[in-house]
């Protein structure tokens, strides 16, 4: 059984990038895309890539990028991740304009049997543990599809958008909600059968799981951290910053 990994890493970041008009101050150079960010003097899908390389169940990394990166960051891989390079096979393909299309090309191109795991990771959680990559294989295994997942510790409101903001429509009990992260995993049929239908559909999932769901079949949930959070905004990027800086390299998978 062969473990392959999805990164999904064609969006723009919109949220973190700064206004059209300005230049990176190091380079004077367009600021990069959210995912080639430096965290720590590391771009932030270097990371990432890493985390992955470090599980030894896992045979292949794909990952999904706008065209006009891919020869770029095929040229970087060996210079700034010959770690990543020398354990795992990493093949590159061509993103689409939303995540789930860009998902659905690596499905596309890669060659794997019906029990076989795929994980879906996003490209700027670089923070996830061995821990827990390990324990959404081993519930993908089982199960059939599985994600990382918190507790929800806020209150949950269901509200109305109005032109004024929003108003309360009710309260959701938080014992029954979970917040999504990611790794999600599934067996290759499970999930290739989920994004041909939706793809029939014209359907347009959140995550991977929501597509699994809509296909019928049960997901299971791995406890996450709030540790692998998804950098989104510059407020983000300092959070992940203090993390990385609170625990060496070597202690970063518990």
């Amino acid at each position: 059984m062969k473990v392959i990994v999805i990164i999904p890493a064609a969006g723009l970041g919109t949220r973190m990038a700064p206004m059209p008009s300005a230049l990176d101050a190091k380079t004077k150079k367009p600021h990069p895309s959210k995912q080639f960010t430096d965290l720590a003097g590391t771009p932030i899908l270097i990371h990432t890539l890493r985390k992955f390389a470090a599980v030894e169940a896992i045979t292949e990394i794909w990952i999904a990028l706008r065209e006009n990166e891919i020869q770029p960051f095929r040229e970087r891989l060996p210079k700034e991740a010959a770690d990543v390079v020398k354990k795992k096979k990493v093949e590159l393909v061509t993103g689409g304009e939303h995540r789930q299309q860009s998902v659905e090309q690596a499905l596309n191109a890669i060659c794997a049997a019906p029990d076989d795991v795929i994980l879906v990771h996003d490209a700027v959680r670089p923070l996830v543990t061995t821990e827990i990559i390990q324990g959404v294989i081993d519930a993908a295994k089982k199960y059939g599809a599985a994600i990382a997942g918190l507790p929800a510790v806020d209150t949950v409101k269901q509200v109305e958008r109005t032109a004024d903001g929003a108003i309360v429509k009710s309260t959701i009990p938080r014992a029954g909600v979970v917040l999504a992260q990611t790794p999600q995993g599934f067996h290759y049929s499970v999930i290739k059968k989920a994004f041909d239908e939706a793809a029939a559909d014209g359907f347009m999932g959140t995550d991977e799981s929501s597509l699994a769901e809509r296909s019928g079949h049960e997901v299971a949930v791995v406890m996450g951290s709030p540790r692998n959070l998804k950098i989104t905004t510059p407020a983000d990027m300092e959070l992940a910053e203090f993390y990385l800086r609170a625990a060496p390299e070597s202690t970063q998978r518990r």
